[in-house]
Formats: C-alpha cells, structure tokens, sequence
C-alpha cells in the first residue's frame, strides 16, 4: 500500500462513489448494539511479553470526544461513546483477549497522550503521514479521502483544484492533513496572483455546520465520511469535490513500543472473520475498507 495522489480522472471516478453513499440511509440506533469477534491467539501471542498496557487486561484506547458522526458520537443515553473508531476499538480488544476502555480526547490531546503514557493507542481518524511515522507506529484499517462540502442549494459545484478555493472562505481543522493542503493550494494560488482562501477554523462540528449553513462560510474541508455521512442523514449538504491524496487511516501507538504488530493481527482478524465489514457497512464506509491491515505503509509528504 503506498499514499496515494489523487489525477483529476481518479477524482471524477470517485466522486460517484461518494454520491451514492450519500445517498443510502443510515440509522443510529440500529448501530448501537456492539459489533464482537472471538479472541485471536495469533494477534495475542505477538503482544510483547514486555508491554505494560496503562490498565492491566485492558486496551485503553483515545478517540474524539467530539460529536463528529460517523466517526464518534453519543449513543441515544447521552453516555456511551458510538461511531466506526470506537466499533474498530471493540474489535481490536476482542480480537487480543482484552477489555475495552475508550477515553474521549481531543485531537490536539492524542499525540502527547500516547508519548505520556496515558493511552495505549489512538484513534481519531488519524492519516499515515511520513512526519508522524517519526513518533508513531501505525497499523492501517481505513483509506480515507477528504471531502469538500458545501450547502444543497450553493452555487458551487466543484472544489478539486487549487483555483477552485481562491476567494473563498472554507472551514477547516486546526492541525489536520486538510489544513495543510488548504494552506498549500492558497499558497500556489497567491503565487500566481489569485485571491486569497479565508481558513475557518472551527474544531466543534455542530458549529462548523451551522457556519456552513447560515453562509458564514462557503465550504468545509474534512474527512469524507463525514461529509458524506452529513448528505445522508441530514440532506442539507452536498459533496462538490475531493483533496489531492487518499490517506490511509491508522490504530496509531507510541514508536517502537512493539504493540502495532498485534495490533495489525488484531485487526486482520476481524477481517477475516468478517466483522470488520460489518463495522464499516453499517456507518457507510464500505467505500474505505482495506483488505488487510498494513504495518507503517507510506505516508503522505508535504
């Protein structure tokens, strides 16, 4: 597997795809009841016989604490934390003899809790990229595109380009793969004389919305699935167009510590036992899935 830079023809093939997702109806409820898998001895022969996981017999796992659907949300008691990350977490503790803890973080927290010591790994919809390989350790379960969006009844029609966001004011995550080719493509774009990109940066997702709504805002830039969750479930919004590269997703854990190796059988596993699928098909990222975890693959380079 390798980081992937999307041609304009990858990107007009793609863009179907999403609008078909789009479109499919996806129900929160049903997705309440856990997904399992029976434990691997595989996966849990390679955990290393010197690993001190932060809760003994425990998998203690990061993920967003944001309301950011279909990645992490609430479940309907206002307690439980659902969404594909924490369903994957599930699977991965299953699959290596473990119980489960998810602590809700936010995404500028992860890094320096897996350095610290306070998780034993993280996810947040975290892209491979060649910088973080330098203090991460990852294993893939996802390649993910990121996605422009804009309102149902806008006038734009097409962000796949650098010209394409000249002039207008997009929302966007601070610290994110999206921020940087955001800056990037402005960057190009004032190089040759066109206006600047106006960056909103709004890390709560119920405020990036309303923003996009209300038209204080001409787009947002983030992980496709949730854009494309946000069509489906909502129709206030539609997909207009794709970032440059597909990045592939990672459980991510502190380098060298020797876990992603059980964390990639762990996740294998669930794979082959199918579950995995279900995961993904039930929060509509079938689009995503790998057919194999891979260890470190390359990363995206700025």
């Amino acid at each position: 597997m390798k980081a992937l830079r999307l041609t304009a023809v990858a990107t007009a093939l793609l863009l179907p795809a999403l609008a078909a997702q789009a479109s499919r109806t996806l129900d929160v409820l049903q997705n309440e009841t856990p997904i399992h898998v029976a434990a691997s001895p595989q996966a849990i022969a390679k955990i290393p016989a010197g690993y001190h996981f932060i809760e003994p017999g425990t998998l203690t796992v990061a993920t967003s604490a944001t309301n950011s659907p279909p990645l992490s949300l609430l479940a309907s008691d206002n307690v439980t934390r659902i969404g594909s990350d924490p369903d994957i977490a599930r699977l991965l503790a299953d699959s290596l003899g473990l119980k489960l803890r998810l602590v809700p973080a936010s995404w500028e927290d992860w890094p320096l809790g897996i350095t610290a010591g306070r998780y034993d790994v993280a996810m947040f919809n975290i892209a491979v990229t060649e910088e973080r390989k330098k203090k991460f350790d990852f294993a893939t379960y996802r390649a993910d595109n990121h996605a422009f969006a804009v309102k149902s009844d806008s006038r734009i029609s097409r962000i796949n380009q650098p010209a394409d966001i000249a002039g207008k004011r997009i929302i966007v995550s601070s610290g994110t793969n999206q921020e940087r080719i955001l800056l990037s493509w402005d960057a190009q774009n004032r190089a040759r004389g066109l206006p600047a990109v106006t960056p909103i940066y709004l890390t709560d997702d119920a405020s990036a919305t309303l923003a996009l709504l209300s038209g204080r805002a001409d787009a947002q830039f983030g992980p496709h699935s949730m854009a494309a969750w946000k069509v489906a479930s909502r129709g206030q919004t539609k997909l207009v167009g794709s970032g440059p590269f597909r990045a592939w997703v990672a459980v991510t854990t502190r380098k060298g510590n020797g876990l992603a190796p059980a964390l990639q059988a762990a996740l294998d596993n669930a794979i082959a036992g199918g579950q995995y699928q279900q995961v993904l098909a039930r929060w509509g990222e079938q689009d995503e899935a790998v057919s194999q975890s891979t260890l470190n693959p390359p990363g995206i380079v700025y």
